[in-house]
């Protein structure tokens, strides 16, 4: 019996507005500003893009297919400041998915690829009217904004994480002060699974510039449900995640995580200033193009605002190019 396969489709969680400067780093304004315009607020338009798996046979367990999310956005808890200031729109994570013709009690598991809320924090919402909440704020544990009773999003659905990206969200270990809100950790504890995939390069170790790793990628992933795999991808978090699977027509499919979060990050410098590791992030990115174009994997990126489906080429010049 071969690999399991799945159907995927793209769901769009809604729409989110980051600074400009922040987004690329060491690349100056007057670079990066021939490519997008940033609003009078210095802010970029990005997108919340998840992905949804169905397997191709059903799980005789459940009697229909597997279905999967990856990544569930930045969801609806945050207050009307930070609302305003992230450019959100109101569309979530949620709504994706009811619109895909999916209830969210069917969805099984739910792979994020890191914690930041932009991409976890739709695994909980609001409460509605007439719900007992599965989480309240309290004093040792207070809410992040208005939203001291939430609920968790897909009510059925186990949480699939790194053990590193875990243990440094719960301890805020980040270069951002407010991104691992504990209004989308706590609520989700019982329900997430923790994995160890091996490392690129050995901890400690700092590779040199066009340095690949030693160990081929295979020996990298984790299995985490039949047919999808995981892979540790540091740089932007030291516990970040990619997401691979084999779609329908046989294709390898890669959700990229903040390692290239658009079409216009694929140069080799362009990193994010919320990266821990500015370095790690440009070496995990190479491997990860490399491996893209000598695999012909197809790339989904997490918050490319146009067609975030791509292929990758060899550029002829010791890069690559996004097709």
């Amino acid at each position: 019996m071969g690999e399991t396969r799945y159907r995927w489709t793209v769901l769009n969680a809604g729409r989110l507005l980051l600074d400009g400067g922040s987004m690329f780093g060491i690349i100056p304004r007057v670079v990066w500003t021939r490519t997008i315009t940033p609003d009078e607020q210095n802010r970029i338009e990005l997108a919340h893009n998840c992905l949804l798996l169905e397997s191709e046979e059903r799980d005789p367990t459940l009697g229909r297919p597997r279905r999967i999310l990856i990544e569930a956005g930045t969801g609806d808890k945050l207050d009307e400041k930070m609302s305003k200031i992230f450019g959100l729109d109101g569309r979530t994570v949620e709504a994706a998915v009811i619109d895909a013709g999916v209830d969210v009690s069917e969805i099984d598991a739910v792979i994020v690829t890191h914690l930041h809320f932009d991409h976890a924090g739709g695994l909980t919402r609001r409460v509605r009217v007439g719900e007992t909440p599965d989480w309240t704020a309290s004093e040792a544990e207070p809410a992040s904004g208005d939203c001291p009773k939430v609920m968790r999003t897909f009510p059925n659905a186990e949480v699939i994480v790194q053990q590193r990206e875990w243990d440094d969200a719960l301890a805020n270990d980040s270069v951002m002060t407010r991104t691992y809100y504990r209004d989308h950790l706590i609520p989700i504890a019982e329900r997430v699974r923790l994995v160890e995939s091996p490392l690129p390069f050995a901890p400690g170790r700092t590779p040199n510039r066009g340095e690949l790793p030693g160990s081929p990628l295979a020996e990298r992933t984790t299995e985490v449900l039949p047919g999808v795999r995981v892979f540790g991808a540091p740089g932007h978090t030291w516990g970040q995640q990619g997401v691979m699977f084999t779609g329908l027509e046989g294709e390898t499919v890669v959700f990229v995580p903040d390692v290239m979060p658009s079409r216009w990050h694929a140069g080799a410098a362009y990193s994010l200033a919320y990266d821990v590791e500015p370095y790690t992030s440009m070496i995990s990115k190479r491997w990860l193009l490399d491996e893209a174009a000598r695999g012909g994997w197809t790339l989904v990126l997490d918050h490319e605002p146009g067609e975030p489906v791509c292929r990758v080429e060899a550029d002829g010049r010791g890069w690559y190019r996004l097709l």
